[in-house]
């Protein structure tokens, strides 16, 4: 997604333990770093909604709820879109292609629409995985205003 060529205007990282406490935390901090920009209410909760779906994703599936995980997020905000990638360091996933399939999940508790919701909410999503190294996932929504001064 991101070329040599494009200029960082904004960059916030954090990493926090796979607490879901800290789903909110996530939640909040991509919101605020988002709001610099004149977006509607309605695409900064679905950044929100992407964002917390990213974050239990790392929590549930690949720590198993262990609270001693590490999370991290970062995001960037381009002239043109933000990016945002959460990535952990957890059991990865076996099958990608399967996992962001409407429905699929590996634990019959869950519905299995994480995916489904970033990828709709997002403008773009890609999805890094490895069996025992753990996910990246980086989501893309294009902004088409410029940074408030």
């Amino acid at each position: 997604m991101t070329k040599k060529s494009d200029k960082v205007l904004n960059l916030l990282k954090m990493e926090f333990l796979s607490l879901q406490e800290n789903v909110g935390l996530a939640r909040v901090a991509v919101a605020s770093f988002a709001a610099q920009d004149d977006l509607t209410l309605n695409e900064l909760e679905e950044i929100k909604v992407a964002v917390s779906e990213a974050v239990s994703n790392s929590i549930i599936h690949g720590y198993d709820n262990s609270e001693k995980g590490i999370i991290k997020v970062t995001i960037i905000r381009y002239e043109d879109r933000m990016e945002i990638e959460v990535t952990d360091e957890g059991k990865g996933i076996e099958d990608v292609d399967q996992a962001v399939q409407p429905a699929f999940s590996t634990d019959p508790e869950r519905m299995g629409l994480g995916f489904v919701f970033m990828g709709s909410f997002m403008d773009t999503l890609i999805v890094n995985s490895k069996p025992g190294s753990g996910t990246q996932v980086i989501m893309g929504k294009r902004i088409v205003n410029n940074l408030k001064n």
